[in-house]
């Protein structure tokens, strides 16, 4: 990893003006001050209209779908044959992402300066992971760049769809259960009370479910900057921890695998991304050994992560592939049968590349099952609690008309 950066006075600006021939371009430029900018630009034939000092994120933060964009761009453009530094100067000139503008001209920089493609990005292993550089890597000693590209584009642009579809799958409940949460408490706190009053007068014993939302709404009232608190307080401590504490990760990525229905759909997107990343791998001409370096760690799950290393250890001792998959015990019948199949017929990455496929389809339906299987659940669940609430209200009401 590359040492940051000292802080040597300068800022980056953006700019913005006209080349020689009137045509509008525009960039970002490290300088002291803006008048260095319009000066040093000025001596470039460039007359210019707008020049912003950017703040120190550089105008935004590059996310692993700019990476995923970047790559496709490039890859494309290489293929077409445009030189790589002219395919990093149109790729960065076009990103409406600032920060990603600064971060491919900081690597065109490098590479202009005499590093290789692969050693500038390891600079930055912030936005390209191991499995990325190795595979720029293996592009640039084989004179295949172009096409080791394509697969990398193809492996993030799958991986990104399988992560989405997950998030999707699991953000709509949260965000519903959200919802009744915040919807539960402003009932409790603002129109439970207004029953209260009316309820005080009618001087007659209160039915249990009345007394029970009647005394919830009471604390709700009382400690509210408690209960949201708690709340609110309980969640951001969950995912700071989550975040930063290994052995929470640890224990999430088991409990992920062991959840009810959602169990099973992370286990075949983690299984996709385990046989997408060794195909690609394998593809490029990475030694199977190697590749299972990048191939646990892309896996994105700790059971897996450690399954890997088995496999990578009994590898290098001479077993097969096959062979170190079944006694690892966390893939299905069906992926050691295609996997033996293709060390068998030479065809390993066809095959691992067959199966990612068949998983991550597997994925796609799941998560359109569990879409049409949620709805009526969560239905169900407000209905619940919400009516369940609204009973217990009126209740004393029916007993009075009753009496009546």
């Amino acid at each position: 990893m590359a040492s940051p950066k000292k802080d040597d006075g300068q800022k980056t600006f953006a700019w913005e003006g006209k080349d020689k021939h009137g045509k509008i371009v525009r960039g970002e430029l490290r300088a002291a001050t803006e008048t260095v900018v319009r000066t040093t630009l000025r001596r470039q034939g460039i007359l210019v209209s707008k020049v912003k000092k950017m703040g120190a994120t550089g105008g935004g933060t590059v996310t692993d779908k700019d990476i995923t964009l970047f790559t496709r761009q490039l890859a494309t453009m290489m293929k077409s044959g445009v030189p790589l530094l002219q395919a990093f100067d149109i790729v960065g000139k076009g990103a409406s992402n600032a920060a990603v503008g600064k971060l491919l001209s900081d690597i065109k920089t490098d590479v202009e300066t005499g590093s290789a493609l692969n050693q500038a990005f390891r600079k930055y292993p912030l936005y390209f992971d191991q499995l990325y550089c190795n595979l720029v890597e293996a592009g640039e000693q084989a004179g295949i760049l172009d096409s080791l590209l394509d697969r990398l584009a193809i492996y993030k642009e799958k991986t990104q769809a399988i992560i989405g579809k997950i998030k999707s799958a699991l953000f709509y409940p949260i965000s519903v259960l959200v919802v009744a949460f915040i919807v539960t408490a402003v009932i409790m706190i603002f129109v439970v009370p207004q029953f209260k009053d009316i309820f005080s007068n009618f001087g007659a014993e209160l039915p249990g479910p009345t007394l029970v939302v009647i005394g919830i709404s009471d604390y709700f009232t009382k400690y509210w900057y408690i209960v949201f608190g708690s709340a609110f307080g309980g969640v951001y401590s969950f995912l700071y921890t989550w975040k930063r504490s290994v052995t929470m990760q640890i224990f999430m990525d088991k409990l992920a695998l062991k959840l009810p229905v959602f169990g099973s759909v992370i286990r075949k997107a983690t299984i996709a991304r385990w046989t997408r990343t060794l195909s690609t791998m394998f593809a490029a001409g990475v030694p199977l050994v190697e590749a299972l370096d990048s191939v646990g760690g892309a896996s994105g799950n700790y059971v897996y992560r450690e399954a890997t290393k088995q496999i990578k250890a009994e590898i290098s001792t001479g077993s097969s592939l096959t062979v170190a998959m079944q006694n690892a015990d966390v893939f299905p019948s069906m992926v050691i049968q295609m996997v033996a199949i293709g060390e068998e017929s030479g065809q390993l990455d066809a095959m691992t590349g067959k199966v990612a496929d068949f998983f991550e389809a597997e994925v796609d339906d799941a998560v359109d099952a569990l879409s049409s299987l949620m709805e009526p659940i969560i239905m169900v669940v407000l209905g619940i609690l919400i009516g369940g609430i609204i009973v217990a209200m009126y209740l004393p009401i029916f007993k009075m008309g009753a009496v009546v």
